[in-house]
C-alpha cells in the first residue's frame, strides 16, 4: 500500500500597504471651500489688458503738465505783440526816460493827450513800496517765525500758525478797505506828524500831504500782506534744519538765543532769503489794495509821503480808460515788464527755498 504524501501549500502574501495619513480637517475644507478674492484683486483679475488705458492716461497727463508752459508763452506772446507799437516808439527809454512840459518846463512822465508815455513814476512807485514794505515785514516775519518753531507753547502753535496763514487768504480788496477807512486815517492823525517831527531832516518824511495816502500807507498795507508768505516759508527753512545742529550748540553751553543764531538762522539763511524775494515778489504785483492808497500820481518824490503810483496800479485805474493805441500799448507794454520781473523774482526765489528744504514738507511743531 503507498504511502499518502501529504500536499503541501504555499500561502502567498502580498505585503501589506502603508495606510494613507489622515487628511486634516482643515485642510480638506481648504481644498473644498473656493477662494474668495478682495473687491480689488476681482477688479483687477476682470479687466484684461490694460496697456492701452494706461496709454492714454499717461498722455493725459502729459498735456496737463505741459500746458502750464502753454499758457505762461500764450500769455507773454500776447504781452508781446501787443506792446509792440509802444516798443518801436519808445524803446527802452519807455523806462527811464521823461519828457518836460512846455507850459511849465518840468518832467512830464505820462501825457496821454501827446501819445507821450514814461513808465518811469510807476517803476519808481513799485521799487519804493515793495522794498519799503520788505523793511517793514521781514523783522516781524522772522520773529513770528522763531516764536513759532523754537519758543512757541504746543498748545499755542496750530493756533497761531492758523491766524498767520489765514491773512494770506484775505482778498486784497478787503486789505485796501481796511486800510482807507481805518489804517489812512490813524496814519493822517498820528503816524505822518509823528514821522516828519521826528525824521524830517532826512528829507524821507517832509511832505505836508493831507490825503495820507502815498508810498508810506501802502507800504504798510504790503507789509501787511506779505507777512504771511515770508513767515510760513522760514518757519518751513528753520523746521527743515536737522535737529543735531541745536543739540549740538545747547552741547557746548550755547544759551538759546545762541543756539536759534548760530544753530539755526545760520543754517536757514539761504532760505529765508528765498522766503523774502518770494514775498518781494508777491508785492512787486500786488494790485487792487495798493491802487485804493498809494495815490496814483505819476510823480516822482523823493518824501515818502508824497503821493504816487506804481506798475500794477497804472493798468487798472487806465486800462479801460485808454482811448488811443498807443496809450493802451504803453499799458500793454508795464504789464509785460512787470510780467517779466515777477517770473524771475519768484523763480530765483522757489530756487532759493528748494537749495534749503529739498523738498522737505513744511511742519510745525
Amino acid at each position: 500500500m503507498d504511502a499518502i504524501v501529504p500536499e503541501i501549500r504555499i500561502a502567498q502574501t502580498q505585503p501589506q500597504s502603508q495606510p494613507e495619513p489622515a487628511t486634516a480637517p482643515a485642510e480638506v475644507a481648504a481644498v473644498a471651500a473656493p477662494v474668495e478674492h478682495s473687491a480689488i484683486r476681482r477688479y483687477l483679475l476682470a479687466r484684461g489688458n490694460s496697456s492701452v488705458t494706461d496709454g492714454v492716461f499717461k498722455v493725459l497727463m502729459l498735456l496737463c503738465g505741459l500746458s502750464i508752459f502753454a499758457i505762461v508763452a500764450l500769455i507773454a506772446w500776447e504781452l508781446i505783440q501787443q506792446s509792440q507799437l509802444s516798443w518801436h516808439a519808445f524803446g527802452f527809454k519807455f523806462f527811464y526816460s521823461s519828457f518836460s512840459d512846455p507850459t511849465t518846463g518840468l518832467p512830464s512822465y505820462w501825457d496821454p493827450v501827446n501819445n507821450r508815455f514814461s513808465a518811469l513814476p510807476f517803476v519808481y512807485g513799485t521799487l519804493v513800496s515793495s522794498l519799503l514794505a520788505l523793511v517793514l515785514a521781514v523783522p516781524l516775519s522772522v520773529g513770528v517765525a522763531i516764536f513759532l518753531t523754537e519758543m512757541c507753547p504746543k498748545f499755542l502753535r496750530g493756533p497761531l500758525a492758523f491766524l498767520t496763514e489765514l491773512l494770506a487768504a484775505i482778498p486784497s480788496i478787503i486789505y485796501g478797505l481796511w486800510a482807507f477807512f481805518i489804517l489812512v486815517p490813524l496814519l493822517r492823525e498820528y503816524g505822518n506828524p509823528f514821522l516828519i517831527k521826528a525824521l524830517g531832516w532826512t528829507g524821507l518824511f517832509n511832505d505836508q500831504n493831507p490825503t495820507g495816502l502815498g508810498y508810506f500807507a501802502s507800504s504798510v498795507i504790503l507789509a501787511i500782506m506779505i507777512l504771511p508768505i515770508i513767515s510760513s516759508l522760514t518757519r518751513e527753512v528753520m523746521t527743515a534744519v536737522p535737529h543735531s545742529q541745536r543739540e549740538a550748540v545747547l552741547a557746548l553751553g550755547a544759551t538759546r538765543w545762541e543756539m536759534i543764531r548760530m544753530g539755526v538762522l545760520r543754517n536757514a539763511r539761504i532760505g529765508i532769503v528765498g522766503a523774502i524775494i518770494l514775498g518781494l515778489g508777491r508785492a512787486l504785483g500786488e494790485t487792487m489794495a495798493v491802487t485804493m492808497i498809494i495815490g496814483n500820481t505819476p510823480s516822482i518824490s523823493r518824501s515818502l509821503l508824497a503821493n504816487g503810483s506804481s506798475m500794477a496800479s497804472v493798468i487798472a485805474n487806465e486800462f479801460t480808460e485808454a482811448v488811443s493805441a498807443m496809450h493802451l500799448s504803453a499799458l500793454i507794454e508795464i504789464g509785460l515788464a512787470l510780467f517779466i520781473v515777477t517770473i524771475i523774482v519768484n523763480a530765483f526765489a522757489r530756487i532759493l527755498v528748494w537749495a534749503v528744504t529739498r523738498g522737505a514738507p513744511a511742519q510745525v511743531r
